[in-house]
């Protein structure tokens, strides 16, 4: 009999962490300060947690996602470097991020042309 209460308890948790925020961190992990754009790939069209926000050298943003069924966040983030005399750029995708996960960014590659 007990069992039959487990099932729906779970149900409910799982639906209860959908609907949450995970706060994370964004990390810049070199000494250029960067822009930095972050994207929540959990919401549908995707949402901008930051946008072009500047991150010093080694300094880290505190940001918010949406959290899917696992209580998880999804995230792609972009970067360029602040000096445009020397751009840089970096990107990438970060999944299955916990609460007060951290994610470093970074610039380590040439610019396509037009960023």
């Amino acid at each position: 009999m007990r069992s039959a209460f487990v099932i729906p308890l779970l149900l409910i948790a799982a639906k209860a962490l959908a609907g949450d925020d995970v706060d994370l961190r964004v990390t810049n992990d070199g000494v250029e300060d960067l822009f930095v754009t972050v994207y929540d790939m959990n919401t549908d069209p995707y949402s901008i947690v930051l946008e072009h926000g500047r991150i010093n050298g080694f300094a880290t943003l505190p940001i918010f996602a949406a959290a899917d069924t696992t209580g998880r966040a999804k995230l792609y983030w972009s970067a360029i470097s602040v000096d445009a005399r020397d751009s840089k750029c970096g990107h990438g995708t970060e999944s299955g991020l916990g609460i007060h996960a951290s994610i470093s960014v970074h610039v380590d590659s040439t610019c396509a042309s037009g960023s």
